[in-house]
């Protein structure tokens, strides 16, 4: 079992002031008061919770400098900038070379002043459920922190972290990358003593040029892991099976495997929902989940392992698993109007299209099986085989129509074509034509996926359907 010291902060953000501020990252304040207090960091000039921090980060678009002013209008208490040496004003500016480099620095200054662990989530595929599930098992036993939205990079790390309050026990914290060196950055700052790795994928592969890039990059959470702490593995992983966590700190394997210390056996599932025998020594706990998937599994026996490492009865995280619904977006169920409707639009990528397709055909009481399927972007060179691959994949499952939006989802419609003329394929490149098409197709007794990429905006699609 994982052990540390006491829990909680020293001082919260509520007492962070512009003399600390200064500290923490070497900058000169140009007016206003060093006394005055902070209680919050933004990025974003509309949105202030009282006291804020304003950050202005210069974007590959938009440097947000240009709205300071905006940003007091609504409530900042001071500002960071890298563009200005001189100003008369009441409120603080602090002048600082680079502000993202400024905002990591503060998130680690604020971390070293925390006393409670943190667990870190990386991955290719479900690092958010996986953050959700895990915050939901520590929860029979801690007040949980978890990071808020999306906020799991080198701009939302710190600010996540400057937002954990006196009252949290222990936090999970997602962590994403999407470049070269930037998991190392974020570990760093969020300095975990747990961290997990749920697969490795060719999601962001477009920038990190191949699997194996991706896998080292992965692994970099480790330069934030502390001496001692754990890292949990993903038994099932190809890549993820044959690693071990650097010298000083613990491994442990989850999944369904004989190599896994945390196993999940006798997995099937019971109309869509899985259900699986827990096993960790001589437990045996039963698990059935409410969110739907095989995939879930694995996402579950991390979290079982998690809670069962923090001194948690496996039984008694199981039983706060087990009322975990998801959340908006992602494998949502929707039964409206005879229709059930699968609302899964909040990204994409071949593992977790799969994971969606194995939803839909796992609904048996459905009339029709219709997967709404668009582009999965950020896939590289090899992009319009991963598509060609899920048409592969639906040729063998029982999907009774197939409608793509976007040119790589036409590689899907392709496939289907070829390897399963039975499937009534229909394609679409522009949301405009496709939404009235589904307006009049779909029907009472009808089972339907909406899956893509977020940036291919086919949730208000979904929403059309189970708002309505």
């Amino acid at each position: 079992m994982y052990a540390w010291g006491a829990h909680g902060v020293e001082e919260a953000m509520v007492n962070m002031t512009v003399k600390e501020i200064l500290s923490a990252t070497g900058g000169r304040l140009l007016c206003g008061s060093e006394n005055t207090v902070l209680e919050h960091i933004s990025i974003d000039s509309r949105n202030m919770k009282g006291n804020d921090l304003f950050v202005p980060i210069i974007g590959e678009k938009v440097d947000a400098h240009g709205f300071i002013g905006q940003a007091f209008d609504n409530g900042a208490a001071a500002a960071l900038t890298s563009e200005h040496d001189v100003m008369d004003s009441v409120r603080p500016w602090i002048r600082v070379e680079d502000t993202k480099t400024a905002l990591q620095a503060i998130g680690s200054y604020y971390r070293d002043r925390l006393t409670l662990p943190l667990v870190g989530i990386t991955g290719s595929v479900g690092k958010t459920t996986t953050r959700e599930m895990v915050a939901c098992a520590l929860s029979a036993g801690y007040s949980v922190y978890k990071t808020p939205g999306n906020h799991n990079s080198q701009v939302g790390v710190p600010i996540t972290i400057s937002e954990i309050s006196p009252a949290d026990e222990i936090g999970v914290i997602e962590l994403g990358m999407s470049e070269p060196g930037e998991l190392t950055v974020i570990a760093k700052i969020a300095k975990i003593q747990m961290a997990v790795i749920t697969n490795i994928g060719v999601t962001h592969i477009e920038q990190l040029g191949s699997q194996e890039n991706i896998y080292r990059e992965k692994l970099t959470i480790q330069d934030g892991l502390a001496e001692g702490g754990i890292l949990f593995l993903n038994g099932d992983d190809q890549l993820l099976k044959v690693t071990e966590a650097k010298k000083g700190c613990r491994t442990i394997y989850y999944g369904t495997g004989e190599n896994c210390d945390y196993r999940a056996l006798d997995v099937h599932l019971e109309e869509g929902f899985p259900a699986f025998t827990a096993a960790f020594g001589q437990k045996r706990i039963p698990v059935r989940l409410a969110v739907m998937g095989s995939h879930n599994v694995l996402n579950a026996m991390v979290s079982l392992a998690v809670a069962s490492e923090c001194g948690i009865p496996m039984e008694k995280a199981a039983k706060f698993l087990q009322e975990f619904t998801g959340f908006k977006n992602r494998q949502q169920i929707y039964h409206v109007g005879g229709m059930t409707i699968i609302d899964d639009t909040y990204n994409a990528s071949p593992v977790s299209m799969k994971a969606g397709l194995e939803v839909l055909g796992s609904i048996t009481k459905a009339e029709r099986r219709i997967a709404v399927l668009a582009d999965m972007k950020e896939l590289g060179e090899k992009a319009r085989s991963y598509h060609y691959e899920i048409g592969e994949y639906i040729a063998e499952h029982p999907i009774d129509e197939v409608v793509t939006l976007g040119e790589l989802a036409g590689e899907i419609a392709r496939a289907v074509k070829e390897h399963a003329p039975h499937i009534l394929v229909k394609e679409f490149m522009e949301q405009d034509l496709l939404m009235p098409y589904l307006k009049e197709e779909l029907r009472e007794g009808d089972c339907v996926l909406f899956k893509g990429s977020n940036t291919m905006k086919l949730g208000p699609v979904a929403e059309a359907f189970y708002r309505s």
